[in-house]
């Protein structure tokens, strides 16, 4: 949020008078160290929403790893250490397992019973189950094999077309949408290839993440009697209100298709392919509760995060090997020597073998991890972390990007070096996937991907900058972390199998 919108809440201030309790709170406990805000707003006129979690690695070397914040009435609590993560994570991790609802949040999860933004409830466990051992077990990601290699070996025609005519691409772009052909063929089938649909979903998740990082005036003072008034005279609740009923509208439509074409067919789920019938099946057979609101929740944890962490890590990691020409032959050199001229990746055969990949694919992720702020966690109860008092409901932001810079953790943090990873045993200081009870469901799949990605793309392609082009590094704001401006590189055909 701006800080000039703060002009328009100044008449509120008269509510300090109102509010005793809140200066007298901050004052009676112990809580972590932090920067002095205003009455009224808290530090809300401090944070760099440009580059948040530099700003809060830069509050670490002045209050140490465990940094108190307020935005406006809510506490919050910033952690940037291994051992803290690991306390937050594990240790205390029932206490720290919940999740905050804020407005936007809990409009697009469906008041939150989707897997991501959901409370710790039962709810949450049912379907997390059925994530794991109905829509991405092991069984059905080999099931859905076939569309990752169909749709790779389109994006690898069209780079090897453009190698051949010594044309440059846009990686950025070309990742992006080979990940949300895939997502979009795992989740609803084949028939959703169409120009126009694949469009208009792929538009909605860009406006979904938009939402999901807005703040509002309700959710920074609830409580407060103008709070929603203002977030309607802003157009805030109406953009959010267009953008869910849209997106709601298309779920819906799928799931009406679907369930007409099934009665016709009568398959049983097992058989099913995508996500959306195994979905329906499963609702039918009563084993869970499941509504087709739990089932547009789940689609939009599958849409949104794992159409976008897989490419944005996917860029970042050729970014980083070009600039690291030694790496980039190194990984070069296993790639081509495990798969040899067999001219075709196998998931199973080769990739436990790319140890050095998969090596540059953990480097890569401690530099520049898929969210740099881990989904932000909330209180259940109150606790007691490093001898500081931490109050019940107060949000806990876990900073996956200081950690992994982190001197303390790592020798030469800022350096680029794989090697580190030889012999690596994780203690907290690589969590790009988060830890614990709320680690993502999908980390295993989303490694895999990134591995393939990449394994393909260093096999049968060398890799250059175009004239007068070079790399920078430059993040834009947002859930994930992607690469401000679009990768653009040279392709040479190296194999042509």
């Amino acid at each position: 949020m701006q800080p000039y919108l703060f002009l328009l809440f100044l008449p509120l201030i008269t509510f300090l008078h109102l509010l005793p309790k809140i200066i007298k709170t901050k004052q009676s406990f112990n809580r972590p160290p932090g920067p002095h805000g205003l009455p009224f707003i808290g530090n809300l006129h401090q944070i760099d929403q440009s580059s948040i979690h530099t700003y809060l690695w830069n509050l670490t070397k002045t209050y140490g790893p465990i940094v108190s914040l307020r935005f406006g009435f809510k506490s919050a609590v910033v952690i940037s250490s291994a051992s803290l993560a690991k306390e937050i994570l594990h240790t205390q991790d029932l206490v720290f397992c919940d999740r905050p609802l804020f407005i936007s949040q809990r409009k697009m999860t469906y008041n939150g019973i989707d897997i991501a933004f959901s409370p710790y409830s039962q709810n949450w466990r049912d379907m997390r189950k059925i994530f794991n051992l109905h829509l991405f077990s092991p069984k059905r990601l080999q099931s859905s094999r076939f569309i990752r290699e169909d749709e790779l070996s389109s994006v690898i025609k069209t780079i090897r077309d453009r190698a051949l005519s010594s044309e440059k691409i846009n990686l950025s772009e070309l990742m992006k949408n080979l990940m949300n052909n895939i997502m979009l063929r795992v989740c609803f089938g084949e028939r959703y290839q169409y120009v126009y649909k694949k469009s208009k979903v792929f538009r909605l998740i860009d406006e979904v993440q938009a939402h999901m990082v807005d703040l509002y005036v309700s959710d920074i003072w609830p409580g407060l009697p103008f709070g929603g008034l203002v977030d309607r005279l802003m157009g805030k609740m109406n953009r959010l209100n267009k953008c869910y009923q849209d997106l709601d509208s298309f779920f819906q439509q799928l799931i009406d298709e679907h369930m007409i074409i099934n009665k016709q067919k009568h398959k049983i789920y097992k058989e099913y392919e995508n996500v959306i019938d195994v979905l329906l099946q499963l609702a039918e057979d009563n084993l869970f509760t499941l509504t087709h609101e739990h089932i547009k929740g789940l689609l939009m944890d599958i849409l949104v995060p794992g159409t976008d962490t897989v490419a944005a890590t996917v860029v970042w990691a050729m970014a980083l090997l070009i600039k690291n020409p030694k790496a980039m032959k190194k990984a070069q050199e296993e790639v081509r020597k495990v798969i040899g001229m067999d001219g075709k990746l196998d998931e199973d055969h080769h990739l436990p073998r790319l140890t050095y990949l998969k090596a540059v694919i953990k480097e890569t992720m401690r530099l520049y991890p898929p969210a740099p702020l881990l989904v932000p966690r909330e209180t259940r109860k109150d606790a007691i972390v490093q001898g500081y008092e931490i109050k019940q409901k107060t949000l806990v932001y876990v900073n996956a990007w200081a950690i992994g810079r982190d001197p303390k953790s790592w020798d030469k943090p800022e350096l680029f070096l794989p090697e580190r990873f030889k012999g690596y045993c994780n203690d907290f200081d690589l969590i790009p996937f988060g830890a614990g009870r709320r680690i993502c469901p999908g980390m295993s799949t989303g490694e895999m991907m990134v591995e393939v990605l990449v394994a393909n793309l260093l096999y049968l392609f060398d890799w250059g900058l175009p004239k007068e082009e070079d790399i920078d590094f430059d993040t834009t704001p947002g859930i994930t972390m992607h690469k401000k401006n679009h990768l653009y590189l040279l392709p040479q055909l190296y194999f042509d199998g």
